[in-house]
């Protein structure tokens, strides 16, 4: 079965560009590139990856579509624009020029939720669907009422909803967040990953139970169309290593036809990202 990690980041640390990997982060702290991850893939036998952005830079961008031109396994890149900047569509005109160049996102889970709603961040959004570019919505549940407005807003465009808009697993906080995940899940141009859960569970003392209700919720709402794996790695060594999220979500699909499976892991990120 071909498995496509359709999240994961590559980072230069250094403690300016990542003020958010705070004191007890301390794995984190330390160059991330490809060499490491290619070893890690290849002995998961995953095929192939998406760069994610983790910094809100335009040089972070071009970083990362240098080493995917270098680094055939990354099968795509998501990365950072100004949806805002004035001078966007000569931007997009410049991105649209490398193929592996798939979508974009900025870090909204920091933002508060009416950021996505502003008129100059509405603007850039319609502007991504002339060079078909993807949106990744990186979000918490308190963001999801404002997210699916701007699903609603512009039907044709693709998003995905990163780490399942973060749920809190660690104090088994469900309710609302299922109402605001089944509620966007009913917008048909938007996707989820199945990603990022462990780092919002008890990073020392989490097991498959604690993760099993938010995957089962996520599979009923979006369903096998609109769902695809991601690792989150280097963040999921926070509480997990690579191979035992992986396991999850292997073991929580392992009772579905090979052909559902290959959605989930490989023709869902196919047809969302035009791999």
């Amino acid at each position: 079965m071909k498995i496509i990690d359709t999240h994961q980041h590559f980072w230069k640390y250094n403690s300016t560009d990542f003020g958010w990997v705070t004191d007890d982060m301390q794995v984190l702290r330390k160059d991330y590139l490809p060499d490491e991850l290619e070893v890690i893939l290849k002995n998961n036998q995953v095929n192939g990856c998406i760069a994610v952005q983790a910094d809100q830079s335009e040089t972070e961008t071009n970083f990362l579509l240098e080493l995917a031109a270098s680094n055939s396994f990354i099968s795509g890149v998501v990365g950072w624009i100004d949806l805002r900047n004035q001078f966007l569509d000569e931007r997009l005109q410049h991105y649209n020029q490398f193929p592996k160049l798939k979508g974009f996102r900025h870090i909204l889970q920091s933002e508060e939720p009416a950021f996505m709603l502003q008129d100059e961040f509405l603007n850039g959004i319609n502007l991504l669907q002339k060079y078909n570019f993807t949106y990744d919505i990186l979000i918490y549940p308190k963001h999801l009422a404002a997210a699916l407005e701007l699903a609603k807003q512009f039907p044709q465009q693709s998003f995905v909803i990163d780490h399942m808009a973060k749920p809190n697993v660690n104090h088994k906080e469900i309710h609302e967040w299922e109402k605001g995940i089944r509620a966007i899940s009913n917008c048909a141009n938007v996707y989820c990953k199945l990603s990022g859960l462990v780092t919002e569970a008890n990073w020392q003392t989490w097991t498959n139970q604690d993760l099993v209700p938010y995957i089962n919720i996520i599979v009923q709402a979006f369903g096998i169309d609109r769902i695809m794996f991601g690792s989150d790695w280097p963040v999921c060594l926070l509480a997990s290593t690579y191979d035992r999220w992986l396991s999850v979500v292997k073991n929580f699909f392992s009772e579905y036809t090979i052909a559902d499976q290959e959605k989930i892991f490989s023709q869902n990120a196919i047809n969302f990202y035009n791999l």
